[in-house]
């Protein structure tokens, strides 16, 4: 089983195009340059601690839109899934679907997990803050989901000074 290798602090962020919850193409070039963009992953669309890290960060949407903060959220699910949710929790922003894992292997999120004494490959929730020049300016290893949008906001204003 493979090790997770984290993509670190300074380095360009791996380009990527993905479909979102409505099927339409994403990338990152298309935002980069305009601000801030948060790349986060996590586990599983519709559980408990990705509802709570994904609406902590819709309620914070008026405050990253004004740190100019452009978020994705990255997941192996596929589209179908992510479309119920966003509708059932109202999302407003895109979740993107990397069902080959071809960009979380990228970022270095996909890898050896551990849960309840067993071993298995699986998605980390590991998030990413990009700079306007395309490099990754912030790493989250270790996501808290209740407090993430705070951190992110707090690491902007670091990054900002």
């Amino acid at each position: 089983m493979k090790k997770v290798s984290i993509l670190e602090e300074g380095k360009k962020a791996p380009a990527f195009t993905l479909k979102n919850q409505n099927g339409d193409k994403i990338s990152l070039k298309d935002v980069v340059g305009d601000g801030y963009v948060l790349v986060y992953f996590y586990p599983r669309a519709l559980t408990p601690g990705c509802t709570v890290q994904a609406c902590s960060l819709k309620d914070s949407k008026s405050q990253l839109s004004r740190n100019k903060i452009k978020v994705f959220g990255i997941s192996n699910d596929p589209i179908e899934k992510l479309k119920k949710f966003e509708e059932k929790y109202k999302l407003n922003f895109d979740l993107l679907s990397d069902e080959d894992k071809k960009i979380s292997n990228k970022y270095g999120v996909w890898g050896l997990k551990k849960f309840m004494g067993r071993e298995f490959e699986g998605l980390h929730r590991v998030s990413f803050i990009v700079g306007p020049d395309g490099k990754v300016k912030k790493v989250f290893p270790k996501v808290k989901t209740k407090t993430h949008h705070e951190d992110v906001l707090a690491a902007i204003k670091e990054l900002k000074k």
